[in-house]
């Protein structure tokens, strides 16, 4: 099942194209990771396919709902990590997981039973009554996903999310999302690390909004015979500009 699907999709802001028809298709209980410098598109493509920028043009389906005609609807189905993620600092743990589950209407039935696993899930059951405040960036991060999973979302938008976290603790976020493919969650994460990036099924490179490459880090570096994915990238990049600037 294709789970998110753009069509030449475009978003300009007055003179500047941040993203340039984009065409992408991701299946269900992937983990595709978006890389790119600074600039390059990551986060107004994330927002585009979540429902909060519409497009200049083009197209876009998540969950085989249409981002711009469907917009409420696909909320219900998704969830969105941004980089500054509104945790409430003076609120404990608990008290933030239940805020959200308020937010997304989720019943109070079987309420404690889901935020148990939960926080058993990203190893913050000693910690509920914690102020978000005195937690650590890593236990923050993980805090956040918890509450972007509360309503068991189908399509899970992580944009950098580990961005500053210690690299302990960015192997363990990992670790979280992998048991999420289990549940057939698709996760369409963006990352400036591309150590991360290598444990993404597929990868999409972007720069000045345009996709140059998408397909497994093994693919990529095999075509470009190269050891790691940024060298390959730094490659990729070259062409391109050497195209552009002919």
């Amino acid at each position: 099942m294709v789970t998110i699907k753009t069509v030449n999709l475009t978003r300009k802001f007055s003179e500047l194209t941040a993203v340039n028809n984009l065409n992408l298709q991701i299946n269900e209980g992937e983990i595709f990771g978006l890389v790119g410098p600074d600039g390059a598109g990551k986060t107004t493509t994330m927002r585009l396919l979540t429902s909060i920028l519409d497009p200049t043009a083009g197209e876009a389906w998540v969950y085989n709902k249409h981002t711009v005609k469907e917009a409420e609807s696909l909320k219900e189905c998704i969830a969105y990590m941004s980089q500054r993620f509104g945790l409430y600092e003076e609120l404990s743990v608990l008290e933030n997981i239940h805020f959200y589950a308020d937010v997304y209407g989720v019943a109070k039935k079987n309420r404690e039973q889901v935020i148990d696993k939960l926080l058993g899930f990203s190893g913050l059951l000693p910690f509920k009554q914690r102020f978000a405040g005195k937690l650590s960036g890593g236990m923050k991060q993980k805090l956040g996903l918890a509450c972007a999973l509360i309503h068991t979302p189908k399509v899970l938008f992580l944009d950098e999310p580990t961005n500053g976290v210690d690299p302990v603790s960015r192997r363990d976020f990992w670790g979280i999302l992998y048991e999420l493919l289990k549940e057939k969650v698709t996760i369409f994460c963006s990352t400036c690390y591309l150590d991360e990036a290598e444990r993404c099924g597929r990868v999409g490179l972007m720069h000045k909004g345009q996709l140059l490459r998408c397909e497994s880090p093994e693919k990529i570096k095999k075509e470009y015979n190269t050891k790691t994915l940024e060298d390959a990238f730094i490659k990729i990049i070259k062409e391109y500009e050497e195209r552009q600037s002919r």
